[in-house]
């Protein structure tokens, strides 16, 4: 059967999948895909009364993730404003972004070595991800 995942709770591993207005209760170890499971995906399962096995992603999820951001501007952005971290915001990295302007803060600018670094890393594509594992363009 398709269906929708309507709730996941990551704690119990368990979770409720809706196909025609029916309820499924399901647990992780039913889950057959390589990616967790997550609120709104749509899934093909065995139904069983009303436990559902065998889950799986339908197959329009599991196509590589399309670029979104662009390498270059993450580049440019920590060669001219590494020291704050700016780059690793553009690419959904905030936490790494705060840290950099807190060592920059911290060692009175000698956290723009490290914005000088990952511009290299960027322009010789050795950093090629953003944070939601999709490649730069």
């Amino acid at each position: 059967m398709i269906g929708h995942i309507e709730s996941y709770d990551p704690e119990s591993k368990t979770g409720v999948i809706k196909s025609e207005e029916k309820l499924y209760t399901f647990h992780f170890d039913d889950w057959a895909a390589e990616v967790p499971p997550d609120v709104g995906d749509d899934v093909n399962f065995d139904a069983e009364e009303t436990l559902a096995r065998k889950i799986n992603l339908v197959g329009a999820y599991l196509a590589p993730p399309k670029a979104v951001k662009y390498k270059y501007v993450a580049a440019v952005l920590a060669l001219f404003l590494g020291f704050t971290g700016l780059h690793r915001f553009y690419l959904g990295f905030y936490w790494l972004g705060l840290a950099q302007l807190a060592l920059t803060a911290a060692t009175v600018g000698y956290g723009a070595l490290w914005g000088f670094v990952e511009a290299v890393l960027l322009f010789t594509g050795n950093i090629n991800k953003d944070a939601k594992g999709r490649p730069l363009k």
